[in-house]
Protein backbone atom coordinates (compact mmCIF):
# COMPACT_ATOMS: atom_id res chain seq x y z
CA UNK A 1 0.00 0.00 0.00
CA UNK A 2 1.60 3.37 -0.97
CA UNK A 3 1.81 6.02 1.59
CA UNK A 4 -0.17 9.11 2.27
CA UNK A 5 0.69 11.73 -0.54
CA UNK A 6 0.75 15.05 0.36
CA UNK A 7 -0.46 17.77 -2.88
CA UNK A 8 3.98 18.55 -2.38
CA UNK A 9 4.55 15.31 -3.32
CA UNK A 10 6.04 13.85 -0.31
CA UNK A 11 4.76 11.46 2.90
CA UNK A 12 4.60 12.34 5.99
CA UNK A 13 7.22 10.28 7.37
CA UNK A 14 9.44 11.45 4.52
CA UNK A 15 8.97 14.98 5.86
CA UNK A 16 9.45 14.18 9.04
CA UNK A 17 12.76 12.46 8.12
CA UNK A 18 14.13 15.16 5.57
CA UNK A 19 14.14 17.94 8.64
CA UNK A 20 14.22 21.57 8.17
CA UNK A 21 17.75 21.83 6.44
CA UNK A 22 17.33 19.02 4.13
CA UNK A 23 13.89 20.42 2.96
CA UNK A 24 15.66 23.80 1.97
CA UNK A 25 18.85 22.63 0.76
CA UNK A 26 20.54 26.02 1.77
CA UNK A 27 23.45 26.47 3.32
CA UNK A 28 23.43 28.87 6.36
CA UNK A 29 26.21 30.07 8.43
CA UNK A 30 25.88 30.24 12.08
CA UNK A 31 25.21 33.94 11.87
CA UNK A 32 21.62 32.94 11.33
CA UNK A 33 21.06 31.00 14.58
CA UNK A 34 18.69 32.16 16.26
CA UNK A 35 17.71 35.07 14.44
CA UNK A 36 14.52 36.57 15.13
CA UNK A 37 12.35 39.60 15.32
CA UNK A 38 11.60 41.23 18.61
CA UNK A 39 7.73 40.30 19.76
CA UNK A 40 7.85 43.50 22.74
CA UNK A 41 10.35 45.68 21.18
CA UNK A 42 11.16 49.76 22.24
CA UNK A 43 9.96 52.07 20.16
CA UNK A 44 11.37 55.63 19.00
CA UNK A 45 9.54 58.75 18.27
CA UNK A 46 13.35 60.26 17.12
CA UNK A 47 13.39 61.33 14.12
CA UNK A 48 16.54 59.13 12.44
CA UNK A 49 18.89 61.40 10.01
CA UNK A 50 20.89 58.53 9.32
CA UNK A 51 19.66 55.52 7.15
CA UNK A 52 23.03 53.74 7.42
CA UNK A 53 26.22 53.64 9.38
CA UNK A 54 29.48 52.79 8.00
CA UNK A 55 31.81 52.26 10.36
CA UNK A 56 35.46 51.58 9.46
CA UNK A 57 37.40 49.95 12.79
CA UNK A 58 40.80 50.04 12.62
CA UNK A 59 41.09 47.03 14.84
CA UNK A 60 44.89 46.92 16.97
CA UNK A 61 44.50 50.68 17.32
CA UNK A 62 46.07 53.00 15.25
CA UNK A 63 48.94 55.81 16.25
CA UNK A 64 46.77 59.16 16.31
CA UNK A 65 50.82 60.76 16.18
CA UNK A 66 51.16 59.43 12.83
CA UNK A 67 48.17 60.04 11.61
CA UNK A 68 45.62 62.80 11.91
CA UNK A 69 46.77 64.49 15.46
CA UNK A 70 50.83 64.85 13.82
CA UNK A 71 52.84 66.52 16.09
CA UNK A 72 55.58 68.76 14.28
CA UNK A 73 57.04 70.79 16.72
CA UNK A 74 57.48 68.11 19.45
CA UNK A 75 60.70 65.85 20.10
CA UNK A 76 62.06 63.39 17.35
CA UNK A 77 60.80 60.38 20.25
CA UNK A 78 57.27 61.96 20.12
CA UNK A 79 56.82 63.27 16.17
CA UNK A 80 57.94 60.37 14.64
CA UNK A 81 59.01 60.12 11.16
CA UNK A 82 56.54 61.24 9.01
CA UNK A 83 56.08 64.83 7.60
CA UNK A 84 52.66 66.57 7.73
CA UNK A 85 50.95 67.82 4.97
CA UNK A 86 48.25 70.27 4.41
CA UNK A 87 44.57 69.98 4.32
CA UNK A 88 42.11 72.29 2.99
CA UNK A 89 41.54 73.22 6.68
CA UNK A 90 43.20 76.40 7.60
CA UNK A 91 46.29 74.98 10.17
CA UNK A 92 45.62 71.62 10.01
CA UNK A 93 47.63 69.15 8.51
CA UNK A 94 47.76 65.39 8.37
CA UNK A 95 50.25 62.32 7.30
CA UNK A 96 52.01 62.59 4.35
CA UNK A 97 51.24 59.33 3.61
CA UNK A 98 47.43 59.88 3.68
CA UNK A 99 47.22 62.81 0.47
CA UNK A 100 43.98 61.33 -0.80
CA UNK A 101 41.95 62.37 2.64
CA UNK A 102 44.30 65.30 2.95
CA UNK A 103 42.91 66.54 -0.09
CA UNK A 104 39.13 65.21 0.58
CA UNK A 105 39.03 66.60 4.38
CA UNK A 106 36.45 69.36 3.36
CA UNK A 107 34.00 66.05 3.03
CA UNK A 108 35.19 64.98 6.96
CA UNK A 109 35.52 65.90 10.89
CA UNK A 110 38.49 65.01 12.72
CA UNK A 111 37.63 64.94 16.56
CA UNK A 112 40.76 64.68 18.26
CA UNK A 113 39.93 64.21 21.79
CA UNK A 114 38.52 60.73 21.97
CA UNK A 115 39.35 59.30 25.47
CA UNK A 116 39.28 56.43 28.01
CA UNK A 117 40.68 54.95 31.39
CA UNK A 118 42.01 51.63 29.40
CA UNK A 119 44.71 49.93 27.63
CA UNK A 120 43.67 46.56 27.18
CA UNK A 121 42.09 45.77 23.57
CA UNK A 122 39.22 43.20 24.11
CA UNK A 123 37.70 46.06 27.10
CA UNK A 124 38.65 48.86 24.77
CA UNK A 125 36.99 47.61 21.66
CA UNK A 126 34.01 46.22 23.65
CA UNK A 127 33.42 49.86 24.84
CA UNK A 128 33.96 51.71 21.74
CA UNK A 129 31.75 49.09 19.15
CA UNK A 130 29.47 49.53 21.70
CA UNK A 131 29.12 52.82 23.33
CA UNK A 132 29.50 50.92 27.07
CA UNK A 133 31.90 49.57 29.34
CA UNK A 134 32.41 45.92 29.34
CA UNK A 135 30.13 44.89 32.39
CA UNK A 136 32.86 43.05 34.89
CA UNK A 137 35.30 43.41 32.46
CA UNK A 138 38.82 43.01 33.35
CA UNK A 139 42.26 42.13 31.33
CA UNK A 140 41.59 40.46 28.05
CA UNK A 141 38.08 39.70 28.71
CA UNK A 142 36.87 37.64 26.37
CA UNK A 143 33.18 37.94 24.53
CA UNK A 144 30.31 36.35 26.33
CA UNK A 145 26.55 37.14 27.10
CA UNK A 146 26.79 39.55 29.64
CA UNK A 147 28.25 42.27 27.26
CA UNK A 148 26.47 44.95 25.72
CA UNK A 149 24.95 44.66 22.44
CA UNK A 150 26.95 46.04 19.57
CA UNK A 151 24.81 49.03 17.35
CA UNK A 152 23.49 47.00 14.78
CA UNK A 153 22.48 44.35 17.41
CA UNK A 154 20.45 46.99 19.42
CA UNK A 155 18.90 48.39 16.05
CA UNK A 156 17.81 44.72 15.91
CA UNK A 157 16.52 44.65 19.25
CA UNK A 158 14.69 47.90 18.68
CA UNK A 159 13.55 48.18 15.19
CA UNK A 160 12.93 44.89 13.63
CA UNK A 161 12.86 44.25 10.27
CA UNK A 162 11.13 41.36 8.07
CA UNK A 163 12.89 41.48 4.76
CA UNK A 164 14.94 39.65 4.78
CA UNK A 165 18.02 42.67 4.96
CA UNK A 166 19.86 41.93 8.25
CA UNK A 167 20.23 44.94 10.63
CA UNK A 168 23.87 44.47 11.06
CA UNK A 169 26.89 42.80 8.84
CA UNK A 170 30.66 42.71 9.80
CA UNK A 171 33.41 42.08 7.64
CA UNK A 172 35.48 41.11 6.24
CA UNK A 173 37.23 39.49 9.89
CA UNK A 174 35.92 38.12 13.02
CA UNK A 175 38.13 38.90 15.39
CA UNK A 176 39.56 36.44 17.26
CA UNK A 177 42.68 35.13 18.29
CA UNK A 178 43.81 32.03 19.74
CA UNK A 179 41.17 31.64 22.81
CA UNK A 180 40.48 35.16 23.00
CA UNK A 181 37.70 36.57 21.47
CA UNK A 182 37.34 40.30 21.25
CA UNK A 183 33.97 41.39 22.87
CA UNK A 184 32.11 44.18 20.78
CA UNK A 185 30.99 41.72 17.81
CA UNK A 186 27.33 40.50 18.67
CA UNK A 187 24.14 41.29 20.56
CA UNK A 188 25.86 40.15 24.02
CA UNK A 189 22.38 40.02 26.76
CA UNK A 190 20.14 40.27 23.97
CA UNK A 191 20.44 37.09 22.77
CA UNK A 192 21.88 35.42 19.52
CA UNK A 193 18.51 36.28 17.92
CA UNK A 194 19.77 39.94 17.21
CA UNK A 195 23.90 39.10 16.31
CA UNK A 196 24.79 40.83 13.36
CA UNK A 197 25.11 38.97 10.10
CA UNK A 198 29.47 37.87 9.97
CA UNK A 199 31.11 37.94 7.01
CA UNK A 200 34.79 36.18 6.58
CA UNK A 201 36.40 36.10 3.62
CA UNK A 202 38.54 38.60 1.93
CA UNK A 203 35.95 40.18 -0.69
CA UNK A 204 39.31 40.83 -3.14
CA UNK A 205 40.05 37.53 -3.57
CA UNK A 206 38.46 36.17 -7.16
CA UNK A 207 36.52 33.38 -5.45
CA UNK A 208 35.14 35.08 -2.98
CA UNK A 209 31.35 33.96 -1.96
CA UNK A 210 29.17 34.61 1.06
CA UNK A 211 27.65 30.99 1.94
CA UNK A 212 24.36 32.89 2.87
CA UNK A 213 23.48 33.25 0.08
CA UNK A 214 24.34 30.44 -1.97
CA UNK A 215 21.85 27.79 -2.82
CA UNK A 216 23.25 24.01 -2.54
CA UNK A 217 24.61 22.87 -5.58
CA UNK A 218 21.95 21.85 -8.60
CA UNK A 219 19.56 24.55 -6.89
CA UNK A 220 17.99 27.56 -8.50
CA UNK A 221 15.45 30.32 -7.03
CA UNK A 222 13.14 28.24 -9.43
CA UNK A 223 13.49 25.09 -7.52
CA UNK A 224 13.51 27.20 -4.15
CA UNK A 225 9.65 28.46 -4.47
CA UNK A 226 9.16 24.98 -4.98
CA UNK A 227 11.20 24.11 -1.80
CA UNK A 228 8.92 26.64 0.23
CA UNK A 229 5.93 25.37 -0.68
CA UNK A 230 7.04 22.34 0.83
CA UNK A 231 8.47 23.72 3.95
CA UNK A 232 4.77 25.62 3.95
CA UNK A 233 3.34 22.19 4.01
CA UNK A 234 5.31 20.46 6.70
CA UNK A 235 4.62 23.90 8.84
CA UNK A 236 1.18 23.12 8.54
CA UNK A 237 1.21 19.89 9.75
CA UNK A 238 3.54 20.41 12.71
CA UNK A 239 0.96 22.04 14.63
CA UNK A 240 2.43 20.65 17.71
CA UNK A 241 6.00 21.74 16.95
CA UNK A 242 5.21 24.98 16.54
CA UNK A 243 4.03 25.00 19.98
CA UNK A 244 7.52 25.01 20.78
CA UNK A 245 9.74 28.39 20.94
CA UNK A 246 12.63 26.80 19.56
CA UNK A 247 10.42 25.19 16.48
CA UNK A 248 9.04 29.06 15.81
CA UNK A 249 12.29 30.16 16.03
CA UNK A 250 13.45 27.72 13.53
CA UNK A 251 10.61 28.70 11.19
CA UNK A 252 11.38 32.51 10.89
CA UNK A 253 15.12 31.71 10.19
CA UNK A 254 14.08 29.64 7.46
CA UNK A 255 11.22 32.06 6.09
CA UNK A 256 14.46 34.99 6.11
CA UNK A 257 16.86 32.52 4.25
CA UNK A 258 14.00 32.19 1.72
CA UNK A 259 13.73 36.12 1.36
CA UNK A 260 17.72 36.61 1.44
CA UNK A 261 18.10 33.80 -0.98
CA UNK A 262 15.46 35.33 -3.56
CA UNK A 263 16.32 38.86 -2.90
CA UNK A 264 18.32 40.24 -5.74
CA UNK A 265 18.96 43.44 -3.83
CA UNK A 266 20.74 41.50 -1.19
CA UNK A 267 22.42 38.47 -3.09
CA UNK A 268 23.52 41.13 -6.04
CA UNK A 269 24.92 43.30 -3.72
CA UNK A 270 27.75 40.66 -2.35
CA UNK A 271 28.62 40.26 -6.06
CA UNK A 272 31.66 42.51 -6.85
CA UNK A 273 32.24 41.38 -9.98
CA UNK A 274 29.28 43.65 -11.25
CA UNK A 275 31.02 46.11 -10.56
CA UNK A 276 33.45 48.17 -13.66
CA UNK A 277 36.59 47.61 -12.78
CA UNK A 278 37.29 51.39 -13.09
CA UNK A 279 35.72 51.69 -9.51
CA UNK A 280 36.87 48.51 -8.28
CA UNK A 281 40.88 50.04 -8.97
CA UNK A 282 39.85 53.34 -7.40
CA UNK A 283 39.29 51.40 -4.25
CA UNK A 284 42.55 49.56 -3.90
CA UNK A 285 42.45 46.25 -5.20
CA UNK A 286 43.31 44.87 -1.77
CA UNK A 287 41.09 43.43 1.02
CA UNK A 288 40.55 46.73 2.51
CA UNK A 289 39.74 48.31 -0.78
CA UNK A 290 37.31 45.93 -1.66
CA UNK A 291 35.88 45.71 1.91
CA UNK A 292 35.04 49.13 1.89
CA UNK A 293 33.28 48.75 -1.67
CA UNK A 294 31.13 45.76 -0.52
CA UNK A 295 30.53 48.26 2.46
CA UNK A 296 29.00 50.65 0.01
CA UNK A 297 26.91 48.22 -2.06
CA UNK A 298 25.18 46.90 1.09
CA UNK A 299 24.74 50.41 2.51
CA UNK A 300 22.91 50.53 -0.93
CA UNK A 301 20.82 47.25 -1.06
CA UNK A 302 19.33 48.40 2.37
CA UNK A 303 21.68 47.16 5.27
CA UNK A 304 21.52 49.56 8.28
CA UNK A 305 24.75 49.08 9.65
CA UNK A 306 28.25 47.76 8.10
CA UNK A 307 31.28 47.53 10.25
CA UNK A 308 34.42 46.88 8.04
CA UNK A 309 37.36 45.91 10.40
CA UNK A 310 40.74 47.10 8.70
CA UNK A 311 42.41 44.03 9.41
CA UNK A 312 42.88 41.06 12.00
CA UNK A 313 42.75 42.05 15.35
CA UNK A 314 46.22 43.68 15.94
CA UNK A 315 46.56 44.65 12.43
CA UNK A 316 47.80 48.40 13.81
CA UNK A 317 49.14 47.37 17.26
CA UNK A 318 52.43 48.28 16.00
CA UNK A 319 54.56 47.72 19.22
CA UNK A 320 57.98 47.59 16.96
CA UNK A 321 58.68 49.33 13.48
CA UNK A 322 55.77 51.31 13.17
CA UNK A 323 56.74 53.41 10.45
CA UNK A 324 57.61 51.08 7.73
CA UNK A 325 54.57 49.67 8.48
CA UNK A 326 52.14 52.11 8.04
CA UNK A 327 53.73 53.56 5.20
CA UNK A 328 54.42 50.04 3.49
CA UNK A 329 51.33 47.76 4.84
CA UNK A 330 48.70 49.76 6.22
CA UNK A 331 48.63 53.26 5.34
CA UNK A 332 48.45 53.40 1.64
CA UNK A 333 45.06 50.84 1.38
CA UNK A 334 43.79 52.73 3.83
CA UNK A 335 43.87 56.21 1.92
CA UNK A 336 42.78 54.94 -1.03
CA UNK A 337 39.96 53.11 0.16
CA UNK A 338 38.58 54.80 2.64
CA UNK A 339 38.55 58.16 0.02
CA UNK A 340 36.87 56.47 -2.63
CA UNK A 341 34.70 55.47 0.01
CA UNK A 342 33.60 58.93 0.40
CA UNK A 343 33.81 60.12 -2.98
CA UNK A 344 31.14 57.23 -3.93
CA UNK A 345 28.65 57.81 -0.95
CA UNK A 346 28.75 61.10 -2.09
CA UNK A 347 28.78 61.20 -5.76
CA UNK A 348 25.17 58.65 -5.09
CA UNK A 349 23.47 61.05 -2.92
CA UNK A 350 24.41 58.84 -0.79
CA UNK A 351 26.84 60.41 2.33
CA UNK A 352 23.85 62.57 3.28
CA UNK A 353 22.45 59.57 5.01
CA UNK A 354 25.19 57.77 6.04
CA UNK A 355 26.88 58.36 8.90
CA UNK A 356 30.93 57.24 8.10
CA UNK A 357 32.78 56.77 11.58
CA UNK A 358 36.91 55.45 11.43
CA UNK A 359 38.44 54.97 14.41
CA UNK A 360 40.43 51.99 16.71
CA UNK A 361 39.81 51.06 20.15
CA UNK A 362 42.70 53.67 21.97
CA UNK A 363 45.58 55.87 20.46
CA UNK A 364 49.46 54.94 20.53
CA UNK A 365 51.95 56.14 23.21
CA UNK A 366 53.57 59.57 22.77
CA UNK A 367 57.17 58.36 23.25
CA UNK A 368 58.45 56.11 20.35
CA UNK A 369 59.41 52.64 22.29
CA UNK A 370 62.96 51.41 21.95
CA UNK A 371 61.87 48.81 19.15
CA UNK A 372 60.57 51.82 17.07
CA UNK A 373 56.87 51.45 18.09
CA UNK A 374 54.17 52.88 20.30
CA UNK A 375 52.27 51.01 22.81
CA UNK A 376 48.73 50.98 24.03
CA UNK A 377 47.22 54.65 24.88
CA UNK A 378 43.58 55.38 25.82
CA UNK A 379 43.76 58.63 27.11
CA UNK A 380 43.75 60.40 23.56
CA UNK A 381 42.75 58.90 20.65
CA UNK A 382 40.65 60.25 17.03
CA UNK A 383 37.68 60.02 15.50
CA UNK A 384 36.62 60.36 11.73
CA UNK A 385 32.78 61.36 10.68
CA UNK A 386 31.29 62.11 8.06
CA UNK A 387 27.81 62.29 6.51
CA UNK A 388 24.51 62.48 7.99
CA UNK A 389 24.51 65.82 9.09
CA UNK A 390 27.93 65.86 10.00
CA UNK A 391 29.22 69.83 9.33
CA UNK A 392 32.08 68.57 7.37
CA UNK A 393 35.99 70.61 7.01
CA UNK A 394 36.15 71.40 10.70
CA UNK A 395 38.46 69.76 13.59
CA UNK A 396 36.95 69.10 16.87
CA UNK A 397 38.97 69.03 19.99
CA UNK A 398 42.78 69.33 20.71
CA UNK A 399 45.23 67.11 22.27
CA UNK A 400 48.40 68.84 24.39
CA UNK A 401 51.97 69.14 22.98
CA UNK A 402 53.04 65.63 22.93
CA UNK A 403 49.39 64.07 22.22
CA UNK A 404 48.56 62.33 25.44
CA UNK A 405 46.14 64.02 26.82
CA UNK A 406 43.06 66.08 25.21
CA UNK A 407 42.83 70.20 26.89
CA UNK A 408 39.71 70.40 25.14
CA UNK A 409 36.64 68.87 26.71
CA UNK A 410 37.09 64.94 25.99
CA UNK A 411 34.70 62.41 24.20
CA UNK A 412 34.05 58.68 25.52
CA UNK A 413 33.51 55.82 23.54
CA UNK A 414 30.21 56.44 25.66
CA UNK A 415 29.59 60.06 23.35
CA UNK A 416 30.51 57.69 20.36
CA UNK A 417 27.70 55.80 21.36
CA UNK A 418 25.02 58.42 21.61
CA UNK A 419 25.98 60.02 18.49
CA UNK A 420 25.28 56.58 16.33
CA UNK A 421 22.16 56.11 18.46
CA UNK A 422 21.04 59.68 17.84
CA UNK A 423 21.06 59.78 14.50
CA UNK A 424 19.34 56.41 13.76
CA UNK A 425 16.62 57.83 15.93
CA UNK A 426 17.20 55.93 18.60
CA UNK A 427 16.90 58.07 21.70
CA UNK A 428 19.44 58.48 24.84
CA UNK A 429 17.00 57.15 27.73
CA UNK A 430 15.40 54.19 25.60
CA UNK A 431 15.78 51.07 28.16
CA UNK A 432 16.54 47.52 26.94
CA UNK A 433 16.49 43.94 28.72
CA UNK A 434 19.18 42.28 30.46
CA UNK A 435 19.64 38.64 30.55
CA UNK A 436 18.08 38.77 34.30
CA UNK A 437 15.17 40.42 32.61
CA UNK A 438 16.26 43.73 34.15
CA UNK A 439 15.76 47.39 32.59
CA UNK A 440 18.83 48.75 31.65
CA UNK A 441 19.36 52.54 29.58
CA UNK A 442 21.11 51.61 26.07
CA UNK A 443 23.65 54.62 26.18
CA UNK A 444 24.59 56.82 28.86
CA UNK A 445 26.59 59.49 27.06
CA UNK A 446 25.85 62.58 25.48
CA UNK A 447 26.17 63.46 21.57
CA UNK A 448 29.23 65.19 20.31
CA UNK A 449 27.22 68.02 19.36
CA UNK A 450 30.17 69.90 17.95
CA UNK A 451 30.14 67.20 14.77
CA UNK A 452 26.26 68.76 14.09
CA UNK A 453 26.66 72.79 14.95
CA UNK A 454 30.24 73.60 13.27
CA UNK A 455 31.42 74.68 16.66
CA UNK A 456 35.35 75.70 16.85
CA UNK A 457 36.45 73.76 20.10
Amino acid sequence: MNAHQHRVGLSRRELLQAGYSGLLGLSLPTVLGGRAAAESAATSEAKPRAKSVVIVFLTGAASHHDTFDMKPDAPKEIRGDFQSIATSIPGYSICEHLPHLAARSSKYAVVRSLSHNDNNHLMSTHHVLTGEKQPGGFFDKVASRDDWPSYSSALAYLKPRHDGIPSGVNLPTYLREGPLTWPGQHAGFLGQNFDPWQITGDPNKPDFKVDALTLAPGMDVTHLGRRQSLLQEFNRQQSRLEEVAQSVRLQRDQHLAISMLTSSRLAQAFDLQREPDAVRDRYGRNETGQSLLLARRLVEAGVPIVQANIGRVQNWDSHGDIFPTLKGRLLPPLDLGVSALLDDLDSRGLLDETLVMMLGEFGRTPKINNTGGRDHWGPCFFGLFAGAGVQPGQVIGRSDAEGGYPVTRAYSPNDVGATVYHLLGIPAEVEVRDRLNRPVRLNRGDVIEPLFTGATV
